[in-house]
């Protein structure tokens, strides 16, 4: 049976696999190969060649995660990735390399979707807002279900300073900061998501959700807050899933 592919392409790795929808899980056990230097769209792309070859020949789909906003396929910022993808068609780019169509997502909006559809917010209504926390904070906004692209909600600023300098994950490391130092800062954050958006539910991703239950507790909001679930396997179930809805759209 052929299932569409997901591809998350990160500054260090570029991981791939087939993912079965009806689970919203891997069809197969995924391949990851070391992120090229310089990461042009060229170099990516015959990497992601590399991967999809490693399976069965297909003709589904791929769903491909940038570290960057996308509008239409065409990537419009590049701030941990090279600048050269700025203002580039990578839905055509990949498409032409692949020989398979193409659909290029944001990276936290395709982990954001697969939570939705599959993991702490399944079947959740209203908003849902899945928030990432790693070296910046990545944001996805779900109504009912539907994707709001491109929420940059990490950029927000607090305090005059961006939001991800000061309480990202990579803020509370570099820092030295406790958890219970790092949940004030957290708290702050979330207050002011709560002001803007009165959210339904916060899911909290990222590598740190795996420790949960040291901060979880700290951050005092009045909306729901959840852990992810799919953890590291979420942008490629996600990137799957937005290449399925989108094949044979002229979006």
């Amino acid at each position: 049976m052929e299932h569409p592919f997901g591809i998350d392409f990160g500054g260090t790795g570029i991981k791939g696999a087939p993912v079965d929808l009806e689970v919203g899980d891997f069809a197969h056990d995924r391949v990851r190969i070391d992120t090229p230097k310089p990461a042009t769209p060229q170099a990516v792309a015959r990497v992601f060649e590399e991967i999809v070859g490693s399976f069965a020949t297909s003709t589904k789909p791929v769903g491909v995660t940038v570290p960057g906003i996308v509008r239409h396929g065409v990537v419009l910022s590049a701030a941990n990735i090279d600048k050269s993808w700025i203002g580039e068609d990578a839905d055509a780019i990949f498409t032409e390399a692949l020989g398979r169509e193409v659909h290029v997502v944001n990276d936290a909006d395709a982990a954001g979707l697969a939570e939705a559809e599959y993991g702490a917010a399944k079947g959740r209504r209203g908003l849902v807002m899945v928030i990432t926390l790693g070296t910046g904070i990545g944001s996805a906004m779900i109504w009912n279900g539907e994707l709001v692209p491109n929420s940059e909600l990490g950029h927000l600023e607090l305090d005059g300073a961006v939001a991800e300098v000061t309480t990202a994950t990579s803020a509370r490391e570099r820092e030295g900061l406790t958890w219970e130092a790092w949940s004030e800062r957290l708290t702050t954050y979330f207050r002011h998501l709560e002001r803007l958006f009165t959210p339904d539910l916060f899911v909290i991703g990222g590598g740190v959700s795996k420790s949960w239950d040291k901060f979880g507790h700290l951050i005092r909001v009045d909306t729901e807050m959840v852990p992810a679930t799919l953890q590291n396997r979420a942008g490629i179930v996600g990137a799957a899933l937005v290449a399925h809805r989108k094949a044979g759209s002229p979006d």
